[in-house]
């Protein structure tokens, strides 16, 4: 099925060349590294290679994210496929925490019985491993003048993951100097508790978004108190939802003010103001010139001294 679709300027298709790249460079090391902590016994380098994986799955999301915001809303899809980034967020969080579980799971096991772990052989991958991360960072970096969200949740997520690879050395390491092999499941765990925090936030965050709550860092009520303050023909705002469809978020809202003389100026003033402050850009607006009466016209009020009547 072709569609012609006007791309966005180059900076979408530069975006997905690095994150391209950026991905390519994680996968194989997660491979190397998955093999070479079964061969060397460390569980180090597993839990590390749980921790690419986690860089490899956001740099996929991202990839995938750039791909499909280019993908024109259609009569069924009326967003777009953004959402689908979101799913596939919410689907790696929760593999991550049983990774996580079963490496931690592993490493208890293991301070029981501990297991024979080749030092040397878990150096070298462990080494290899830090760079491919500093090539994966240099590359997501490197022209990252725009701030695309994805790009930096990536380069975030690898970051991250140099801590993992450091931890992996160190237990290398304690392993070569002094055979104390019990320091493999105690940096395992701790590059668990890594990935933990890592899956976490994105539990979160899809979660969120996938029950159509409001953007985190978005204070409703005092958007509403802003909004009465800049535009002194609004009177009262409610009826306000808010929620995210991919990075845009969407809103909807009453608002009711004093007959203008000009509806349509009032109206652009109003899209400006949530554009201007909020980067709100997709918002629909409905004007009244009556006060609200009705049992939902203060949904999503902080009750504060003044009370409602409430059925």
């Amino acid at each position: 099925m072709a569609h012609s679709h006007s791309h966005s300027p180059a900076s979408g298709d530069e975006n997905a060349k690095r994150l391209m790249l950026a991905f390519a460079v994680t996968a194989t090391f997660m491979i190397i590294e998955v093999i070479g902590g079964l061969v060397s016994g460390s569980l180090a380098l597993l839990a590390d290679a749980g921790h690419m994986l986690t860089d490899a799955a956001a740099l996929l999301f991202a990839l995938m994210a750039v791909q499909f915001s280019r993908r024109p809303p259609n009569a069924r899809h009326t967003f777009g496929w953004l959402r689908l980034t979101t799913l596939a967020a919410f689907v790696n969080a929760i593999a991550l925490v049983v990774i996580t579980i079963l490496i931690v799971w592993e490493a208890f096991q293991r301070f029981r019985d501990p297991q024979p772990v080749a030092g040397m052989t878990m150096m070298v991958i462990a080494v290899a491993g830090l760079l491919a991360n500093i090539l994966a960072f240099w590359i997501l970096h490197r022209g990252s003048t725009e701030k695309n969200l994805n790009v930096r949740a990536a380069a975030l997520h690898v970051l991250g993951d140099l801590l993992g690879s450091v931890g992996a050395i160190v237990a290398a390491l304690v392993i070569i100097y002094t055979g104390w092999t019990p320091i493999d499941p105690i940096l395992s765990v701790l590059v668990s508790c890594l990935v933990l925090r890592s899956a976490w936030g994105l539990l979160r965050e899809s979660v969120n978004e996938l029950l159509e709550g409001a953007p985190v860092a978005l204070d409703i009520p005092a958007l509403k108190r802003k909004l009465c303050r800049s535009i002194p023909e609004v009177r009262d705002v409610h009826h306000v939802h808010v929620w995210q469809v991919g990075e845009k978020p969407v809103m909807t809202l009453h608002v009711q003010v004093v007959p203008p003389h000009d509806h349509d100026a009032l109206l652009g003033r109003i899209q400006h103001f949530l554009e201007h402050h909020y980067e709100i850009s997709h918002v629909t607006i409905q004007m009244e010139y009556q006060a609200c009466n009705g049992p939902d016209c203060h949904l999503n009020e902080v009750q504060t001294g003044h009370s409602h009547h409430h059925h």
